[in-house]
């Protein structure tokens, strides 16, 4: 019986305190953050970080600013796979800035040089259908020789 009623108090104790208060933080890191700018489309929202100021400033000055968004080549299609690809880049790039374990000079992960890859060869499937088809590299990659397009240098 002892037992059950210190079982008992700790998730009587889990449930009023430490919930609650794990609650609020991640809520005032959402707000803090600046969190509901990144569900929108806006690019504007990739430059709430320091580090991705020159990114945003060399977007505006792309061949791209006028046809597509961060979201086009950085986020893939559908609705879930767009979602779940935002919300795992966002939590670990709070992780991130939280442990201060980052460097100003980014690169990017395999699986999203993948999913901008993708998104060259959807937007630009006429062009890369042919080149694809007669090139002796099928799997030829786009971001390889074209990786500052959105992004171009000062």
């Amino acid at each position: 019986m002892e037992k059950e009623s210190k079982t008992f108090a700790l998730a009587r104790f889990l449930t009023i305190w430490v919930l609650p208060l794990l609650f609020g933080l991640a809520l005032y890191t959402f707000i803090y953050a600046k969190g509901g700018s990144y569900l929108t489309n806006d690019p504007s929202a990739c430059a709430n970080c320091h580090v991705m100021q020159q990114y945003y400033d060399g977007w505006l000055k792309s061949s791209h600013h006028s046809i597509a968004v961060c979201n086009d080549c950085h986020a893939p299609k559908g609705f879930f796979r767009k979602y779940y690809t935002k919300a795992s880049n966002g939590f670990w790039h709070s992780y991130a800035f939280t442990l201060d374990n980052f460097s100003d000079n980014l690169s990017i992960k395999p699986s999203n040089y993948k999913i901008a890859q993708e998104a060259c060869m959807n937007c630009h499937l006429e062009l890369t259908e042919s080149i694809t088809y007669f090139s002796s590299h099928p799997n030829s990659d786009c971001i390889h020789c074209h990786g500052a397009i959105g992004h171009p240098k000062k």
